[in-house]
């Protein structure tokens, strides 16, 4: 299985971490040179790989965490995303009328035509996402929404070997709408940070 950040903001750096503190490889692209952030990879750990958007994409499972807005840019570099799995870590606050009222997630799922997506690791702001999960004798809870559950079960795999305690939402437009940003309403459960003791 391979992995891919796509964004390297401060969203893209905390995912990083998560994969580094694990020693899992992990891609990492903007739409920029790799070469303009191969130090700041390198800081993080030898597990972080930067790369092109084009090479990126090539992964099988892919985190946006680029702004909203730059997604049907990133969507472009293939023309079918089948066998992609896509986690949509993004938030918006576009106006409900430019999602015609639909979860964010729902707008980035058709943009990425033939992908299975999964909403998740969009609800931690990225200084607590940044964090080892592993606080309190507990672990950090990331919450989980796909209308594929297969998907979101792979997702869910992957968020426990990272460390996190994933928490399966159910479909975007149930369970996801908790984690959803829709235009200038906010989620009941965004920014929240919750620990699971096992």
């Amino acid at each position: 299985m391979s992995y891919a950040i796509i964004g390297f903001g401060k969203i893209g750096h905390a995912l990083a971490k998560a994969f580094a503190r694990k020693g899992i490889e992990v891609s990492v692209a903007t739409t920029r040179n790799p070469a303009s952030f191969t130090s700041d990879a390198a800081a993080i750990g030898p597990e972080i790989i930067p790369t092109t958007l084009g090479e990126a994409v090539k992964a099988d499972i892919i985190f946006l965490a680029v702004r909203f807005e730059s997604h049907p840019e990133v969507a472009r570099a293939l023309p079918n995303w089948k066998g992609k799995t896509i986690v949509d870590a993004m938030n918006t606050q576009a106006p409900l009328e430019e999602l015609d009222g639909l979860p964010s997630s729902a707008v980035v799922a058709k943009a990425f035509t033939g992908a299975r997506l999964v909403k998740g690791f969009n609800h931690l702001v990225a200084a607590v996402l940044d964090q080892d999960p592993a606080v309190h004798g507990g672990r950090r809870v990331v919450f989980l929404a796909s209308d594929d559950e297969s998907a979101a079960a792979e997702i869910g795999a992957l968020a426990e070997k990272l460390g996190f305690a994933p928490i399966n939402l159910g479909g975007l437009s149930e369970g996801g709408l908790l984690v959803h940003a829709r235009g200038d309403r906010w989620g009941r459960l965004i920014f929240k940070d919750l620990v699971k003791f096992d």
